[in-house]
């Protein structure tokens, strides 16, 4: 296992001045994310103010909302996940941000009252669309979409294969009359009511996609998540070259635990079953590092129906804590605190 800096449990002070310059972000650290969903371009979006050396790797499991459709009319892989972490990485991020995120809504109709085909799908799925029509094929399209958006980073997909999501749930009112069932598809998960006992991807033995593997061993630091567990995160650690390379690569492995629970999904976990859930369905313990908040607000107001994960150490991995809550939406992680964290877990040899 890697080496990191040893404060387990505590929350260390880290310089507030980071470098700006793109001179100075291209000699940064080379820095790996797994994940995908709304989770990880919080970690990105902080990671860019100290550092342009990130690859980020996403899932494409996807099959809900506008990226099933583009999957189904047009055989692309789902850009929904994507859409997110390129905005993230962009150099005008605000702006990009509110432009991929842009959602085409019922209002849209042509000349007979019809709704459109754009009708609830976003431009960032439909731009990622373009790029793979002009490019003629979507890791190409992304490389488009990184040079046409100026990115400080790269974003790219576990495995070109057409995967689907399966998963074994518990489903049922009590643990006597709970029937295990498997549900088909990701947007389908977490909607099951039940409780997942173990996800896989259909096919199984799909490959990595090569440049998600190079980025991996030249990492300096390897992060795994934070989004969802096992819709967001577990798709990618699925691929089974992919998780050889986690388990082989010499760079220490942080897992970032999500701040609140996912209903549907992980209710009632605290971090030991995060962990467990994740480590499961690996064939080793390649985890160096597990990161978690340790702020937890208690102000009605502000939590809502939040339910905050519980720290408790997991065993055979390092636990570090630290305060990492935006606390204008304190069920996500602050950009600027999860960044600092995440680069006081650099070997020091490293920098």
């Amino acid at each position: 296992m890697a080496q990191i800096p040893d404060h387990e449990g505590s929350t260390v002070p880290i310089s507030e001045s980071s470098p700006t310059q793109p001179s100075s972000l291209a000699r940064g650290p080379k820095m790996v994310a797994i994940g995908g969903g709304t989770g990880m371009p919080s970690l990105l979006r902080g990671l860019t103010h100290y550092t342009s050396n990130i690859t980020a790797v996403v899932t494409v499991a996807d099959d809900g909302g506008s990226s099933g459709r583009l999957r189904r009319g047009y055989g692309l892989l789902p850009p929904g996940d994507f859409r997110g972490n390129i905005a993230a990485l962009s150099r005008d991020e605000e702006l990009m941000t509110q432009l991929l995120q842009y959602r085409f809504g019922a209002s849209v109709v042509d000349d007979n009252g019809a709704d459109q085909e754009l009708r609830g799908h976003a431009f960032g799925n439909l731009l990622l669309a373009a790029l793979t029509g002009i490019t003629g094929s979507f890791d190409e399209g992304l490389l488009a979409a990184q040079r046409v958006l100026a990115m400080r980073g790269r974003v790219v997909p576990s495995t070109l294969a057409n995967v689907a999501l399966v998963a074994d749930i518990l489903v049922g009112q009590s643990p006597q009359t709970a029937e295990l069932q498997r549900i088909s598809g990701e947007s389908s998960i977490t909607n099951a009511g039940g409780r997942i006992q173990r996800v896989a991807l259909d096919p199984a033995a799909v490959r990595a996609y090569p440049p998600a593997l190079k980025a991996i061993f030249q990492a300096q630091l390897i992060l795994i998540g934070p989004g969802s567990l096992y819709t967001s995160i577990l798709p990618n650690l699925l691929v089974p070259d992919l998780a050889q390379a986690l388990l082989h690569a010499r760079a220490p492995k942080i897992y970032i635990c999500n701040l609140a629970t996912q209903p549907g999904e992980t209710d009632n976990y605290d971090v030991a079953d995060h962990v467990s859930a994740l480590l499961q369905h690996l064939p080793n313990n390649f985890l160096d590092v597990v990161l978690a908040n340790d702020a937890v607000s208690t102000e009605p107001e502000t939590v809502g129906n939040t339910v905050f994960v519980q720290i408790t150490k997991p065993p055979m991995v390092r636990l570090v804590t630290a305060d990492l809550v935006d606390e204008s939406r304190p069920w996500r992680h602050d950009s600027a605190k999860l960044a600092r964290a995440v680069m006081d877990l650099l070997p020091a040899a490293n920098v």
